[in-house]
């Protein structure tokens, strides 16, 4: 009887079962949560391989805008000849047809001008002892103008651009810088070709810049999208395995409770089973009964002998007076 109780445990059975759904649905969110992940990576992946491939082709991009940019350079500097040859070609004119007072002097005159102005302060400076301290203040404060106005002259022509012409000959210096202004502008239109041509083989090179710039955002995206799922995941693992603890917890406590309720049972059914002889306080308990009602005392059993002779003395006249109604009867009818 008591492995029957034992088997029955219907509130621990669907703890049990409880449990095992739990459990089962923890391992379903595990592997949810393992194929996130690893698709994650997988984009992480393809994500690394793609911007490496940027980053290099980025690079390359920049080496080839480089040499367009000198390119372009080397064209700045043949069109800046050009045009100075073009300026000295138009004062060359005006020196043909009139003097050239109040008109704009060309820029290597200017040049030439300022620079002998300059040479002219610093001698004085150096050479001039009456000069005040006043005076001798705005003699380097026009000093310093006049430098800088020639460091913005200097890159528009260049020493190798300063042509010596020929006052006698204004005709063939004339013509002598026509042709070098064309020669210069020739070197200039090819050199901005040449860039033009670099500019149209680099705009492919800019789609697939795009292209990979675009993929590898998307799959930075989906790697991102994968991690969020895969936290969300965990998250409800998280909260099921805090669950699943307390199950245990509280499928532990039910089979505490029911090895106590076991353990008493079978305590109890072995009380009740036990003898007098196996139990001390049980035979002093009867030992008490039976003297407290008299059928017990001390010295012997002797008392119950007369009661039981008595008894059967009894019986035996019973059995020997019926006869005796019998045999009475009997002879009166014989007679």
């Amino acid at each position: 009887m008591a492995n029957s109780e034992s088997e029955e445990d219907p509130e621990g059975d669907e703890v049990k079962e409880r449990l095992q759904n739990m459990e089962t649905k923890m391992r379903k969110l595990s592997d949810q949560r393992r194929s996130h992940n690893e698709s994650a990576r997988a984009h992480a992946d393809q994500r690394d391989a793609i911007q490496k491939q940027y980053s290099e082709l980025r690079e390359e991009i920049k080496e080839i805008l480089e040499s367009q940019k000198e390119v372009r350079k080397k064209a700045k500097i043949h069109q800046a000849r050009r045009d100075a040859i073009q300026e000295q070609l138009r004062n060359l004119f005006s020196r043909s047809k009139s003097s050239k007072s109040g008109r704009e002097k060309s820029v290597i005159l200017q040049l030439s001008e300022k620079s002998a102005e300059v040479e002219k302060l610093e001698e004085r400076l150096v050479i001039d002892g009456t000069l005040t301290l006043d005076k001798e203040n705005r003699l380097h404060k026009k000093l310093k103008s006049l430098k800088t106005e020639i460091k913005q002259l200097e890159p528009l022509v260049e020493e190798e651009m300063r042509i010596k012409i020929d006052i006698d000959d204004l005709e063939g210096s004339i013509e002598h810088l026509k042709l070098e202004a064309d020669d210069e502008h020739k070197q200039m239109l090819a050199l901005n070709e040449e860039a033009d041509k670099i500019w149209e083989g680099i705009k492919l090179k800019f789609e697939e810049r795009d292209f990979l710039k675009a993929e590898g955002d998307r799959l930075h995206s989906l790697f991102s999208k994968c991690r969020e799922d895969a936290d969300s995941v965990h998250s409800q693992i998280e909260e099921l395995r805090a669950q699943v603890t307390e199950v245990r917890n509280e499928l532990k406590a039910l089979r505490e409770e029911r090895k106590s309720w076991i353990t008493i049972h079978n305590k109890s059914v072995e009380e009740s089973t036990s003898t007098p002889k196996e139990d001390a306080e049980l035979a002093d308990s009867l030992v008490s009964k039976l003297m407290g009602s008299g059928a017990l005392s001390l010295g012997g059993t002797g008392g119950e002998k007369p009661q039981k002779e008595s008894k059967t003395s009894r019986r035996k006249g019973r059995r020997t007076s019926a006869p005796r109604r019998g045999n009475k009867g009997r002879s009166k009818k014989s007679d």
